[in-house]
């Protein structure tokens, strides 16, 4: 089907929900998929739903109007949908409505594995009205809640009882209103100036903090996208992210206002068999695909192309779209070696960046397949290229961005790192309940200028040559201070950490932190290895090779089983988290070497310690008593 005469700014809509009937009523689009689901089987894909625009538009329409037989315009319902198409429609439908949604990652209902904390939090800030899930989940729930008596999860189960629970199923029961209105005045979803969202940031850098996303800021956001990625009713994007937040749920606006098609899977199904991912592209020749950073050394190690039984075909690919900064080229380089024999153009790699502050879409440095390569910057490759007076070169996208230094507020000149501000239509409103923070990040403005207000982003970047390049070089409150008075942004030494011994250490799986006047570097290993002096040698590789490539001096090398650094849903590596588990002994530790005056002290493993206590060495603090600084928890005062 083709779309000859299809203009991607006719007809634009206030708020995303306005294109869904316009599509709708288009014959063209009727049977159009807009939402296709898949589901993975042992060695191949399976296509599992389809929701047409006609039917999505039918499904919002009669969700929307049971949800208000219980509720009221205006509140709060927080979704404990499993990833689907199920989650897609009640999103939408809460639009609708006129209801502030709130999706998070359903966590186990049985909660035995302490995994409601964010939950906890979810419910205690935004204090919704109602939670949204299945019945299977809800009745698991009540159970819970009938039988919990313990002291240590009252506040979880009082916050339960609470709310009023809505099946998904009772949703289903209503019928489509086929006389519903598109007009905007008569329209009673959320208006563009009303928030409509509750998105919690990643957890990167801090606490996870709920962000406030107003209707209007969202569509501008993903028309700004639409425009900055050529998006059209041809295009099909692949996507196995998280919909519940950021990109994950921004790229299920984008499809609707840009009349497209996405083909959806879950997280877990790509983690489980990555090739999957290149399944999806091939099978329904996927034009745009958003992945993060971390995707591509993994598929390229994980990936076999060599194993499956349908033929991998990459060459539908238009727009290869790489989030989580920094982006660097080394992994680029690698993955597009690998597959350029299986029809992917190195044209296609669109370095990208974003924050949920900003709804979800800043920049990206592709320009339409044109780019003969990008410049680098340290291994990094740019996430944008800003016209002179600090716009991302998209035209007409109205998102500038500017670097700035952080304790002047003053632009810095190109060449030099400061902050990362963002001014757009597309910024947030703010972060629930936290004023203070809000002027803080929210409200900023340049010293001695007259402008409008900008995002703090707390990343670093820098601008570099002619073309004014853009490169996201890390995060403010990651930076480690040196003795020497410089800095460092700590990927770097993970980076050079890794790089020492690739086939033992799990590539994006370390952390670097300081502690009193010590670097630490906490990695995760690939394997089980338990000889003492392969573990020793691994911990020197380490430290000699980060002194090779940075010159910086690694005070101590901690070995920890797999999962034991704590990462964000899309992959980001959680360093603050790290250091609070690492101080408060929460990490399995295979092996630790400490360095004092270039001298190796002799290694402690888990092993050994066993057999000096007699038991199991996890969960012990492994920093000796003799050198380890005093520093309190501070997760646990949360």
């Amino acid at each position: 089907m083709h779309y000859e005469n299809y203009d991607p700014y006719f007809p634009d809509q206030q708020v995303v929900d306005l294109y869904l009937p316009v599509w709708a009523k288009l014959p063209s689009f009727r049977s159009k998929p807009a939402f296709i689901w898949v589901e993975d089987g042992p060695t191949c894909l399976t296509r599992g739903s389809t929701l047409t625009y006609d039917q999505l538009n039918n499904s919002v329409q009669s969700i929307s109007t049971q949800l208000l037989l219980p509720l009221q315009r205006g509140d709060t319902v927080v979704i404990l949908c499993s990833p689907g198409l199920e989650l897609v429609e009640i999103i939408f439908a809460c639009q609708r409505a006129g209801l502030l949604a709130v999706p998070i990652i359903p966590p186990d209902p049985s909660f035995s594995k302490d995994n409601h904390h964010h939950l906890v939090r979810v419910l205690s800030q935004t204090k919704p009205k109602a939670a949204v899930a299945d019945g299977s989940y809800i009745r698991r729930v009540q159970k819970y809640t009938s039988l919990s008596n313990s002291s240590n999860d009252k506040q979880l189960r009082e916050l339960l009882q609470k709310l009023k629970w809505i099946s998904t199923s009772d949703l289903r029961s209503g019928k489509p209103n086929s006389k519903w209105s598109t007009s905007l005045s008569s329209y009673n979803g959320c208006k563009a100036d009303e928030l409509y969202l509750i998105q919690y940031t990643s957890g990167a850098t801090a606490i996870p903090k709920p962000v406030l996303v107003t209707a209007g800021s969202a569509a501008h956001n993903v028309r700004a996208a639409r425009k900055s990625y050529d998006l059209h009713p041809n295009s099909v994007i692949a996507s196995w992210l998280p919909q519940y937040h950021d990109c994950g749920l921004m790229f299920l606006l984008l499809t609707i206002v840009s009349g497209a098609t996405s083909v959806l899977t879950s997280p877990s199904a790509f983690i489980n068999r990555p090739r999957l991912w290149l399944e999806l592209i091939t099978e329904f020749k996927a034009t745009c695909t958003p992945v993060p950073s971390f995707t591509l050394p993994l598929v390229v190690r994980r990936g076999g192309v060599d194993k499956g039984t349908l033929p991998i075909n990459l060459s539908s690919m238009k727009n290869l779209i790489i989030i989580n900064e920094p982006i660097y080229n080394a992994s680029i380089e690698e993955f597009v070696e690998v597959f350029r024999s299986f029809g992917l153009n190195p044209f296609s790699i669109s370095p990208s960046y974003g924050l949920a502050e900003n709804c979800t879409y800043v920049s990206t440095a592709w320009r339409g397949g044109k780019n003969a390569s990008y410049p680098k910057f340290k291994n990094l490759l740019p996430s944008a290229r800003l016209a002179s007076s600090g716009k991302e070169e998209a035209d007409e996208i109205d998102i500038d961005i500017i670097v700035v230094n952080e304790e002047t507020h003053e632009p810095v000149e190109d060449g030099d790192e400061g902050e990362i501000w963002v001014s757009s239509p597309s910024n947030a409103s703010g972060y629930l309940a936290h004023p203070s923070l809000t002027r803080e990040v929210f409200q900023r403005r340049l010293k001695n200028r007259v402008s409008r207000g900008f995002v703090r982003t707390s990343d670093r970047g820098i601008v570099k040559g002619e073309e004014r390049y853009l490169f996201v070089t890390g995060r403010s409150s990651d930076i480690i201070k040196l003795q020497d008075g410089g800095e460092i942004h700590p990927h770097y030494i993970e980076t050079a950490a890794h790089s020492s011994c690739p086939n033992l250490l799990r590539g994006g799986c370390l952390a670097a932190f300081k502690v009193s006047r010590e670097i630490v570097v906490v990695a995760e290993m690939l394997s089980s290895e338990r000889e003492t002096a392969v573990l020793r040698k691994i911990c020197q590789g380490v430290r000699e090779n980060v002194d090779k490539e940075e010159n910086i001096g690694v005070g101590l090398v901690v070995l920890v089983k797999s999962g034991n650094v704590p990462k964000t849903t899309s992959g980001k590596i959680q360093r603050w988290a790290a250091k609070d588990r690492f101080l408060g002994g929460k990490m399995n530790v295979i092996m630790q070497l400490r360095f004092a005056d270039d001298q190796p002290i002799m290694p402690r493993s888990n092993h050994e310690s066993e057999e000096k206590a007699g038991g199991k060495g996890e969960g012990r603090k492994f920093v000796t008593e003799e050198t380890a600084p005093t520093f309190p928890s501070f997760l646990s005062s949360l």
